[in-house]
């Protein structure tokens, strides 16, 4: 007879009874792949670069579900991982290398696997739905309204004025009037351009900028071809602050994971990774060397990174707590001197030496060179003219903004400009005569560097009209707003 402690361990532990008294053990059942979820994260990462409509690599897109089943020749057969051209390229097979992608680390087993189940599994489309003009990378924009400004940039040779746009950069002839007649639209993957920067030659285009909280990209353009030569994805989030080395062959962003990175501008190879701050890097420039790298942050700090080790060197502003009040937003370089000009919450444009030439004292803020008159709110952008004996600042304050121009020596402006809506960036013209300005009103405005009159001001990009306020004029039967 069994004992009754006996009979009750049987009852409730089953895996001790024979093989043919066991219940079976269950599999917890996998979720099912996520298009939006599991796939895109991979295509923006380790395709998107060369297969998107502004470099369509072989003719192939890998930007929305449709580019992969559409064509004569489909990507993917839903339900047969086996006979899909996809799997076929990205997995290796009898220890041959996958051919894609061509350049850097193969996708490893588990990556492949989950396209293989996706496909297997139907190759369904689970994205959100949104219109066809409003995707990232499906076409030039359409626009109802002006969007904000958030980004300019003048040409080495003052010939074309490049402006930020939705999805898109406009580049304009630097001396164009109404109506809307741009020379190019670069549209490219990034919903969100946040800034915009001309090779030191003029021939090729650095923008950074991404898809808020999901990635950020750099993209390089050939500005003749208007052909995008370089994608490049990384982080979590937009890209700020693009800059270029003196000699052309680099390219640094700020990230809002509080690092920096720089690329090499022809291959997208990352050479510098530092994280020294603690907040956003929203601005960078090289020193008149490229030998150093000079950040700024939310963080209230300015630092200096020695480029060729990554290294931390120097925090140029004051480490004092309080002597900085709120973010720096915005750096630039005094053309042929390492002086550094900022602007940032406090209002106050200032300009600073690079390099620290007595042993630091806490308490100083021996850098710094001069304060200049504030501007109401918060600077968002500061810009030189290319003598570097004049710059121009932006800011915002309560749905205001305000454009000055000052002379490097003297603390006083040259000429103050009110605007309406925040000034988000501000650009000098390299004949020294011209300065532009733009931000939350959409408008771009030109002013004359010699006493601040209006010179011109234009909406960079092209309106549509919205169905609501049009009405028909009964005489012509032309429709008008």
């Amino acid at each position: 007879m069994i004992a009754p402690s006996m009979a009750l361990l049987l009852f409730v532990a089953p895996s001790l009874l024979s093989p043919q008294e066991a219940a079976p053990a269950q599999e917890p059942a996998q979720e099912p792949v996520s298009f939006e979820r599991d796939l895109l994260p991979i295509f923006a990462a380790h395709c998107q670069g060369c297969h998107q409509p502004a470099r369509s690599s072989g003719d192939v897109r890998l930007v929305v579900h449709g580019d992969l089943l559409g064509g004569d020749a489909p990507l993917v057969v839903p339900g047969s991982a086996a006979e899909s051209l996809l799997l076929e390229v990205i997995a290796s097979e009898d220890g041959l290398p996958a051919s894609m992608p061509p350049e850097g680390e193969p996708l490893d087993a588990a990556t492949v696997d989950l396209v293989r189940r996706w496909i297997d599994e139907g190759a369904t489309d689970d994205a959100q739905a949104v219109p066809a003009e409003a995707r990232n990378g499906a076409g030039e924009p359409i626009y109802t309204r002006p969007p904000v400004v958030t980004s300019l940039a003048y040409s080495p040779d003052g010939a074309t004025l490049a402006v930020s746009g939705r999805g898109e950069v406009l580049l304009h002839r630097a001396d164009a009037e109404a109506p809307f007649d741009p020379l190019a639209r670069l549209v490219g993957l990034s919903d969100r351009i946040e800034a915009i920067a001309f090779s030191p030659d003029g021939a090729r285009l650095a923008v950074s900028g991404g898809v808020p909280a999901v990635r950020g990209e750099v993209q390089i353009w050939d500005v003749a071809k208007e052909e995008l030569l370089l994608s490049k994805q990384l982080t979590f989030d937009t890209l700020h602050g693009v800059s270029w080395s003196g000699d052309g062959t680099l390219v640094a962003v700020g990230c809002a994971d509080h690092t920096v990175r720089v690329l090499e501008a022809a291959t997208g190879k990352e050479v510098l990774f530092q994280g020294a701050h603690a907040d956003w890097v929203l601005g960078t420039a090289f020193s008149s060397d490229d030998s150093h790298l000079i950040t700024v942050s939310r963080d209230r700090s300015m630092k200096l990174i020695k480029v060729e080790s990554q290294q931390f060197i120097d925090n140029i502003t004051s480490i004092t707590p309080g002597a900085l009040r709120g973010g720096l937003m915005s750096v630039a370089r005094r053309p042929g001197r390492d002086e550094l000009l900022v602007g940032g919450a406090d209002g106050a444009p200032k300009t600073y030496r690079t390099y620290r030439e007595k042993k630091r004292v806490i308490g100083d803020d021996f850098n710094l060179l001069r304060a200049f008159e504030r501007l109401p709110g918060r600077v968002f952008s500061v810009a030189w003219t290319q003598d570097g004996a004049r710059f121009a600042a932006g800011s915002s304050l309560r749905g205001a903004g305000t454009v000055r121009f000052y002379d490097a020596e003297a603390e006083a402006p040259l000429w103050s400009r009110d605007v309406p809506g925040g000034v988000y960036t501000v650009a000098c013209r390299a004949s020294g005569r011209e300065v532009a300005a733009g931000g939350f009103d959409g408008v771009v405005r030109i002013y004359s560097a010699e006493g601040g009159a209006l010179l011109r001001e234009f909406v960079p990009v092209p309106l549509e009209r919205a169905e609501s306020t049009e009405t028909t004029d009964s005489t012509d039967g032309e429709t008008r707003p």
